[in-house]
C-alpha cells in the first residue's frame, strides 16, 4: 500500500507531457506537404488503376476526352484554396485580385476561341457542368412553367432539355417548366423541321433548344431561328458535344443565329471539367431585342476527329450495322442494334468486359431508356491519343467481335432479363476465355498509343 501511495503521489506532482506548440506546428506542416501516396495510399492506388484503364482501353464515349498535363496542373493548383463568389470586380470576399485576373482572362479567351465580338457577346465561365448551365439559362430567361421545346431524349436529346414520359417528369427542368419535344423523322433519322414548326405554332414555346447528345448530323440553326422569330422565342444552342468542332471552324457555328449558347469545356474542347454560357448582349428577357483551341494544331485535331468518325461509320456500315440517319456529320455514331437481334445494354456489358468504353443509348422507336436499342460511340478521345483512320477500322473490328460475343451470351443465358445475361457472361468458361482473348487484343492495340497527361513509366500498373 505504501508503495502504491508513493507512486500516486509522484504522478500527481509530475506534470503530464504534452507536445509543444512548435512541435505540433512542425508535424502539421510536414503532414500538409506530404504527397498523396504518403497521406492516402488507397486513393493513390485507385488513381493508378484508372491511369492503367485509360492507357490500356479504348475510350469511345463521345462526351469524354483526355485533357492535357498543363490543364491538370492548373486545376490542381493553389487556386482551389480561394472563395470567389460573385463576379470579377464584385466579389463577396476580399483577396480575389488574381482570381479576377484568371476569370477575366478565361472570358477573353473564350470569346476569342469562337471568334465573337465582345461588344456583342458576353460569357459566364463559372458553371460547373452542362446540365446546371442549361438550368441557369432557363431560370434567367423564363418564368416558372413557361414553355420549352427541345429534341426528345429517345431521339438524341439530353435530360437537361426537359425530358419527361407520358406518366413521369424525369428531369428537374420538366418539373419547373412545361416541355414539349420535337423529334426525328424515323424514316431518315434527321430532325423533322417541318413537324417542329407545326408543333411550335400550337405549343407557342418561349425557348427552343437546338442541341443534342446523340445526334450524328448537323443542326440547321437558320431553320430553327425562323421558328423562334415566328414565336418570339429565345434560341438556346447547346453545343456541349460539338464545341471543339465549332471553335476549330470545321462544322457550322450557331453563333450567327442563337441568343444563348451553352457548352461544356471537357468534351471535344479537351479542357478542364466545367461549362460556359455565351449570351448575346441585350437578351435579358423574352421578346427584348437585343488557349489551346485557337492553335493550328487544335484545328487539325478536330479535322482528324471528323475524318476518324466518317471512317468509323463507314466501317460499321460495311459490317452490316445500321446507323441512325445512315451515317455521321460530326464526332459520333449512333448504332441501332435491332437488326442484329441484340440491345445496347447487353452490348455495353460485353464492351466494358473487353476494355472498350462506350454507352448504351436510345434510338428512335425505343420504349425503355434502361434497355435501349443502340450504342453511342465517338472519336474525340482516341483521336487525342493519336488514332487515325486505319486505327478506327480496327476499332470497328473489335466492336463487331464484341457484338458477336454478346449474341453468343444471349443465346446461352438462362432467361431473358439483363441479370440473366450478366450471369451467363460471368459463369460461362468458354465465354470468359473468349472475352479474355479479345480484351488482350484490345489492350495490346491501345498500349501502342501515347497516354495524355501522365507517363507510362511512372505508372504502378503499367504491366
Amino acid at each position: 500500500m505504501a508503495v502504491a501511495l508513493r507512486r500516486l503521489s509522484s504522478s500527481i506532482h509530475k506534470p503530464p507531457h504534452f507536445p509543444s506548440a512548435a512541435s505540433l506546428y512542425s508535424t502539421w506542416i510536414k503532414q500538409l506537404n506530404e504527397p498523396l501516396e504518403v497521406i492516402d495510399p488507397e486513393i493513390t492506388d485507385i488513381i493508378e488503376l484508372e491511369k492503367a484503364r485509360q492507357w490500356k482501353g479504348l475510350e469511345l464515349i463521345p462526351s469524354e476526352n483526355f485533357t492535357s498535363l498543363s490543364v491538370m496542373q492548373a486545376v490542381g493548383s493553389v487556386m482551389t484554396n480561394k472563395y470567389s463568389e460573385g463576379y470579377p470586380g464584385a466579389r463577396y470576399y476580399g483577396g480575389n485580385e488574381y482570381i479576377d485576373m484568371a476569370e477575366t482572362l478565361c472570358q477573353k479567351r473564350a470569346l476569342e476561341a469562337f471568334g465573337l465580338d465582345p461588344a456583342k457577346w458576353g460569357v459566364n465561365v463559372q458553371s460547373l457542368s452542362g446540365s446546371p448551365s442549361n438550368f441557369q439559362v432557363y431560370t434567367a430567361l423564363l418564368k416558372p412553367h413557361e414553355r420549352i421545346m427541345a429534341l426528345d431524349l429517345p431521339h438524341g436529346g439530353h435530360l437537361s432539355h426537359g425530358y419527361q414520359t407520358d406518366t413521369k417528369k424525369i428531369s428537374a427542368v420538366s418539373i419547373f417548366f412545361e416541355t414539349m419535344p420535337y423529334r426525328l423523322n424515323e424514316s431518315t433519322g434527321y430532325i423533322d423541321y417541318d413537324q417542329l414548326e407545326k408543333s411550335a405554332a400550337l405549343f407557342r414555346p418561349k425557348l427552343i433548344v437546338a442541341g443534342a447528345s446523340a445526334y450524328a448530323r448537323l443542326y440547321d440553326y437558320a431553320r430553327i431561328r425562323k421558328v423562334c422569330d415566328k414565336q418570339k422565342a429565345v434560341l438556346l444552342a447547346d453545343i456541349a458535344h460539338i464545341s471543339g468542332l465549332v471553335a476549330a471552324g470545321v462544322i457550322p457555328s450557331p453563333f450567327d443565329y442563337a441568343d444563348v449558347v451553352t457548352t461544356t469545356t471537357h468534351k471535344s474542347l479537351r479542357g478542364p471539367r466545367g461549362a460556359m454560357i455565351f449570351f448575346r448582349k441585350g437578351v435579358k428577357e423574352i421578346n427584348k431585342q437585343g488557349q489551346e483551341a485557337m492553335t493550328p494544331e487544335f484545328k487539325h485535331y478536330q479535322q482528324q476527329v471528323l475524318s476518324n468518325s466518317s471512317t468509323f461509320a463507314q466501317s460499321l456500315l460495311e459490317k452490316g450495322y445500321e446507323l441512325v440517319s445512315g451515317g455521321t456529320d460530326n464526332h459520333l455514331v449512333l448504332v441501332n442494334l435491332r437488326n442484329k437481334g441484340i440491345d445496347g445494354s447487353r452490348v455495353e456489358k460485353v464492351l466494358e468486359s473487353v476494355h472498350i468504353a462506350a454507352n448504351k443509348n436510345t434510338v428512335p422507336g425505343d420504349v425503355s431508356a434502361m434497355v435501349p436499342g443502340g450504342i453511342r460511340m465517338g472519336t474525340p478521345a482516341l483521336t487525342s491519343r493519336g488514332f487515325a483512320e486505319e486505327d478506327f477500322k480496327k476499332v470497328a473490328e473489335f466492336f463487331d467481335e464484341a457484338v458477336k460475343l454478346a449474341l453468343q451470351i444471349k443465346a446461352n443465358a438462362q432467361g431473358t432479363k439483363l441479370k440473366d445475361f450478366v450471369a451467363a457472361l460471368q459463369s460461362d468458361a468458354h465465354i470468359q476465355s473468349e472475352i479474355a482473348k479479345l480484351r488482350h487484343e484490345v489492350e495490346e492495340y491501345a498500349k501502342q498509343f501515347p497516354t495524355i497527361g501522365f507517363e507510362v513509366e511512372t505508372m504502378k500498373y503499367s504491366k
